[in-house]
């Protein structure tokens, strides 16, 4: 099969070299012909020395111009190629996990760029973030119903990156149909989640190992989880022992899907669910003088692009002394950073700040990232976007 060639500017193959899957359009000539190429088009990439490296993906109006496939230059993309992914990844998922609930693809580390693909047991959801792979939906889904066989697959296609992208938002059954919530287990308990409405697919498997962590934690304690979502940290430290446990989320949907979790476990500790915004509910907890033994805080991205660095950064800071002072003495503060536009080391340098601002000290733990369905490409830090610190508090 023939395919349109791109050609990678002199002295702009650098990042290629090592091993990176992206191509940024100041690095390839974007000329008449690249910029004639439709989106979403497969393409050969062309070396400045002429030699073939492989194929992409290529969207001429993105700025990340074209994403490897493969190194391959003779490869066919097609439905096998798309299942050889799958059964790939399927079958890591299989050594990592009892059951069928994780993240299936997590995009350029599954070799599968723009892609993601969490599954709910017979349900898969679906996010489409890219023209290229949009391209390539009837192919994923034959290839899907090839290796997984689900019954229903749902397209969460309602990410914000798709406007960088050039394509619309949409939520839709792209096999059988979803009329509400479902259950997925986790860490042994059972969980109600909403893939169709909820934030992303409706459950962030990435937290899964910091769940357990912190629920060993918590046996005895009063367990305070802000920005809870659907009650992951909180029901899991209930199940652990924790005297107590309140969840508090902005989202009254989130909080009664958190509620029908705690019923599926039947949860015997005390159980808060809380409406409320986080730090508007923190001032009020310092002002009633409240104190957790445990207190979790896993807020959606401050820094939502690389602008947003310098206020992203204070709010982290803010954030972390406003929950700090809430911790018992001694306690445990947990800490969460899902923006890959912020580095391991100013994560911890902020939220110590604030550790401190609140006139406290203590020590960090436990440095954790994304459990092992979220896996990081080599070339990509940006797929090691979760940040996680434990600290014991004083």
């Amino acid at each position: 099969m023939t395919y349109p060639t791109i050609k990678i500017l002199p002295g702009q193959d650098r990042r290629m070299r090592t091993g990176s899957p992206w191509l940024f359009s100041n690095e390839l000539r974007m000329d008449a012909d690249a910029k004639a190429v439709a989106p979403g088009s497969l393409v050969r990439v062309m070396a400045p020395s002429g030699k073939i490296l492989g194929v992409a993906q290529f969207n001429p109006h993105s700025l990340i111009a074209a994403r490897m496939l493969t190194r391959n230059k003779d490869a066919e993309i097609g439905r096998s190629f798309v299942a050889l992914r799958l059964a790939r990844a399927l079958l890591l998922r299989g050594r990592l996990f009892e059951t069928p609930h994780y993240r299936l693809i997590h995009a350029e580390a599954d070799g599968l760029p723009g892609l993601v693909v969490d599954r709910f047991g017979d349900t898969l959801v679906v996010q489409i973030n890219t023209a290229g792979m949009q391209a390539l939906e009837g192919l994923i889904v034959e290839a899907l119903d090839e290796v997984v066989g689900p019954r229903t697959i749902i397209a969460r296609n309602d990410a914000p990156s798709r406007q960088l992208e050039g394509l619309e938002s949409e939520v839709r059954a792209l096999k059988g149909e979803l009329s509400g919530p479902l259950e997925l287990v986790e860490n042994g308990l059972t969980f109600v989640a909403d893939p169709a409405g909820g934030q992303k697919t409706g459950w962030f498997y990435d937290q899964r190992a910091n769940r357990l962590f912190a629920a060993q934690l918590a046996r005895g304690q009063a367990v305070l989880d802000v920005y809870s979502y659907c009650g992951g940290f909180a029901l899991t430290a209930a199940a652990h022992g924790a005297e107590a446990v309140t969840a508090v989320d902005s989202a009254a949907t989130a909080l009664e899907l958190a509620a029908a979790s705690a019923g599926r476990q039947g949860c015997a500790v005390e159980a808060s669910f809380v409406r409320a915004e986080a730090f508007a509910f923190l001032d009020a907890a310092a002002q009633e003088r409240r104190r957790y033994g445990v207190v979790i805080a896993d807020p959606p991205a401050f820094v939502k692009s690389r602008k947003d660095l310098g206020a992203g950064l204070k709010g982290y800071r803010k954030l972390a002394r406003m929950s700090a002072a809430l911790v018992t003495e001694p306690g445990f503060l947990c800490l969460g950073c899902c923006s890959h536009h912020v580095t391991m080391e100013q994560f911890a340098t902020e939220t110590w700040a604030g550790i401190r601002e609140a006139g406290r000290g203590g020590r960090l733990i436990r440095t954790a990232a994304a459990g092992p369905d979220h896996p990081v490409h080599p070339a990509l830090p940006e797929t090691a976007y979760l940040k996680f610190l434990t600290y014991a508090v004083d």
